[in-house]
């Protein structure tokens, strides 16, 4: 009789635990949950304690982080024909679970394939090479398509990454070959446009050493001509002045002095090692004042000393004649005019030569 009783309290209190337990429901801080009783939906349990009618009640837990799934690998025919394996990584998120239980049997499946599909579908509209450079636009298209699609079962697609695009080995090769002929006619446009721009360089430096050589040679030459200008002028100017002062002084000698310098002459013609001789018809007149000199003639009257004011009268004033002779200084200043004009020049002709030529 105490056996019994003991052992009828121990299936009061089991069934009491059973009882306690099916009535209360602890929902972590990262889930929500579908309560239902005898088949019918009552309510979503949020987060923390939740008492439910014990026994009769089904609570489905519902995980509300993000979730990462993986798309798996599919071949797809691009736009071009041209074969590619293709996966991706999917951002998910349950934003209402009522939805993303009743409305769809397996939210993850259904969310996978689904992206599996749109996945064919939007790499099969593009072409290889729009695939192979496009990727975050793709991503884009995928997500939204997604979004659009799972919104529904309240499931939110918070990203869409693509891992891999592999094309077939084939399609490998060519695109192997085209990146090279790529390379290779990049390469030799390069190459051209070195060949051009040194040739152009080349061209500008020897027109640029012309010019300078040309204007170098104009200016020794300006200078040279200003040189042989200064040179005649005071030559002519020394000449002027040599005979000036022989009117000078032979205005003041008379006919015995003239005489005196007429048999000087003579004797410095004579003596000469040439084999030939050649006297002017004039020297008739100068043996005639010779010997009126040594007195085998008349006597000649001697002449009268010329003053300066008949001087200047017979012959001019001496600056007049002469002109203004240019002093070392004045001839310096000159030539460095010259010099700076030319530099101006040259420096006029490179202002013009393009910058890459430029000194």
């Amino acid at each position: 009789m105490g056996v019994g009783i003991v052992i009828l309290a121990l299936f009061f209190v089991f069934v009491l635990i059973i009882f306690v337990t099916s009535g209360v429901k602890i929902v972590q801080p990262y889930e929500q949950a579908i309560y239902m009783r005898l088949g019918k939906f009552v309510r979503v349990l949020d987060q923390g304690l939740n008492i439910v009618t014990p026994l009769v009640n089904q609570v489905v837990k519902i995980d509300l982080r993000t979730e990462v799934m993986d798309v798996p690998k599919q071949e797809v025919i691009t736009k071009d024909n041209s074969p590619v394996n293709v996966d991706a990584i999917i951002y998910i998120k349950v934003t209402d679970p009522k939805n993303a239980f009743f409305e769809v049997t397996n939210y993850r499946l259904a969310t996978v394939n689904l992206a599996q599909t749109t996945l064919r579908s939007v790499i099969g509209q593009m072409e290889l090479d729009e695939i192979l450079s496009s990727r975050e636009n793709i991503n884009i298209q995928l997500r939204d398509t997604l979004d659009e699609n799972t919104d529904k079962w309240g499931v939110r697609v918070e990203n869409v990454e693509i891992k891999e695009v592999d094309p077939a080995p084939k399609v490998k090769e060519s695109m192997e070959e085209q990146t090279s002929a790529e390379r290779k006619r990049r390469a030799a446009i390069l190459e051209a446009d070195g060949l051009k721009r040194s040739a152009i360089m080349e061209a500008e430096g020897k027109k640029k050493s012309k010019i300078l050589e040309a204007e170098g040679n104009r200016q020794s030459m300006i200078l040279e001509a200003e040189g042989k200008r200064l040179a005649t002028i005071l030559e002519a100017q020394g000449e002027a002045q040599r005979l000036r002062i022989m009117s000078v002084g032979a205005a003041a000698m008379d006919s015995k002095a003239l005489a005196v310098m007429s048999m000087d002459t003579l004797k410095a013609v004579s003596d000469g090692q040439a084999s030939k001789i050649y006297i002017p018809l004039e020297v008739t007149k100068v043996m005639d004042g010779i010997s009126d000199y040594m007195g085998a003639a008349k006597t000649v009257a001697d002449r009268e000393v010329t003053d300066v004011e008949a001087i200047k009268e017979a012959v001019g004033d001496p600056d007049d004649i002469l002109g203004p002779i240019p002093t070392q200084s004045d001839i310096e200043a000159q030539t460095a005019q010259y010099q700076k004009d030319a530099q101006k020049e040259i420096e006029e002709e490179e202002s013009q030569l393009p910058d890459d030529v430029k000194v």
